[in-house]
């Protein structure tokens, strides 16, 4: 089960005991392009935990970050490290220089804005309605009024749907009821056996799911805020960011970008190149 909000800050203490406990091998020394080059190696800090964004299959590192990755890597004429570690280690591994830079989907806010340079955003997770391919009634996201709608409990998803549902109510009527479950590919068996109507899910993973069940099931519209993703450099190496952004550029120009999310994700993302940064950030 994949959990949206996991990315959360350790404790200072809990950020020094991950720290040495993470496997060794060797810093980064220095935060300069040069000095990428001149060990001819980039290594970069990643949790595969978060399908299809990054992710372990048959013992490799995969996914749409990695092939952004080797792009960069390409670039700079230098062999790709990815090292995959738990969330909690990268960032303060990043402030010591033990990765060029973490290229894992990390949510911008405020706090950590701060202390961390962000990259542009390399993606985008919304939180979508999805139902059965075969039933034509429920065409768009204002036709969850009346129908019974279902997600994870206690992930991001739920506030949500209720304030959706909320929301409806406000115009007339809400849904008819709202299921709760512990996992989001419940939501899709329950779908599929007609127990809901509507699944409301973060597209990642319903990029996953749908990918497994081709033709199965279709989205109809999205609800909320979307989650702005971006990856995030040592503020003390501000050419790295610029690298990072500068290579998003030229893949989104190319259309390669737009490619590489097809692969991945099954449609491509519109992501913001401006406003993504709040105030006071790095």
């Amino acid at each position: 089960m994949i959990k949206l909000d996991r990315r959360k800050f350790i404790t200072m203490a809990g950020g020094v005991s991950l720290a040495m406990a993470l496997p060794s091998f060797a810093f980064a020394e220095g935060g300069t392009l040069a000095d990428i080059r001149k060990r001819g190696k980039l290594t970069v800090g990643t949790e595969a935990a978060y399908e299809p964004f990054e992710f372990v299959e048959n013992g490799k590192v995969v996914g749409y970050g990695h092939d952004i990755l080797e792009y960069m890597a390409s670039k700079l004429g230098v062999t790709l490290n990815q090292v995959n570690l738990p969330f909690q280690g990268l960032l303060p591994g990043l402030m010591t220089h033990k990765f060029d830079f973490v290229a894992t989907s990390v949510g911008i806010n405020p706090e950590r804005a701060k202390r961390f340079a962000f990259s542009e955003p390399v993606g985008v997770v919304d939180t979508v309605l999805v139902v059965r391919s075969s039933d034509n009634a429920i065409a768009k996201a204002e036709d969850a009024a009346g129908h019974v709608v279902g997600t994870q409990m206690g992930s991001s998803s739920q506030p949500i749907a209720q304030a959706f549902d909320t929301q409806l109510k406000s115009k007339g009527a809400g849904y008819a009821d709202i299921k709760l479950f512990q996992a989001y590919p419940d939501v899709m068996v329950a779908l599929t056996n007609k127990t809901l109507d509507i699944g409301i899910m973060p597209s990642n993973i319903v990029a996953v799911l749908m990918k497994k069940e081709p033709g199965q099931f279709r989205v109809i519209g999205k609800i909320g805020e979307p989650k702005v993703l971006a990856w995030v450099a040592n503020p003390q190496d501000l050419e790295i960011r610029t690298f990072i952004n500068t290579s998003l550029t030229e893949l989104t120009k190319s259309g390669q970008l737009a490619q590489m999310q097809k692969k991945w994700f099954g449609y491509t993302m519109n992501l913001p190149t401006s406003g993504y940064l709040p105030e006071g950030a790095v």
